[in-house]
């Protein structure tokens, strides 16, 4: 007696149902990694490790860059404590590290006359990922450094340099602190 495929018996019968099975799971698996890529649209392939490192809560920025921009943000060294945060944090995941990238868009565009809106802009764009990456969509550093300890008063503080109006022409804007 012999059986055949659709008999039920054998190593057939439990072939096809594991091949769909396994068929189905990669298929779901591939609409989800296509489904994060068009959410979060990473550019580089460090955005996709830190984005697939972050959502199974293994992402860690670079500590010794990180202490490395804090030395060269201290010392007023904006551009080059940007580029040593950038290295600690590739992927732009950490909310403290793009805080500070914030704050150094900030400080290299203050001026006691004007304020430079490019520098300020990007700022904004630095403050966005950093309050996206905080747990409550608030980040709090406590730096007896910083003027503005909180992404609110951070983000007020670059949206007033921004803005135009009347208070840009009082002459005693020229004493004010830098934030």
């Amino acid at each position: 007696m012999t059986m055949t495929a659709t008999g039920g018996h054998g190593a057939s019968a439990w072939r096809e149902p594991l091949v769909r099975g396994l068929g189905l799971a990669l298929s779901v698996s591939l609409a989800l990694a296509l489904g994060w890529a068009l959410a979060t649209q990473p550019r580089t392939m460090a955005d996709v490790r830190g984005g697939l490192t972050a959502s199974v809560g293994l992402y860690r920025v670079d500590q010794a860059a990180f202490e490395q921009g804090l030395g060269f943000f201290r010392g007023d060294r904006f551009a080059e404590a940007r580029s040593a945060f950038a290295r600690a944090d590739p992927a732009a995941r950490d909310a403290t590290t793009q805080y500070y990238v914030a704050y150094a868009f900030l400080r290299q565009g203050w001026g006691r006359v004007y304020s430079d809106d490019d520098l300020y802009r990007q700022g904004l764009a630095a403050l966005e990922r950093a309050v996206a990456a905080a747990p409550g969509g608030l980040v709090r550093v406590d730096d007896p450094g910083l003027a503005l300890r909180t992404s609110d008063e951070l983000r007020a503080e670059l949206d007033r340099g921004l803005r135009r109006d009347a208070s840009d022409f009082n002459p005693a804007r020229l004493f004010r602190e830098r934030p």
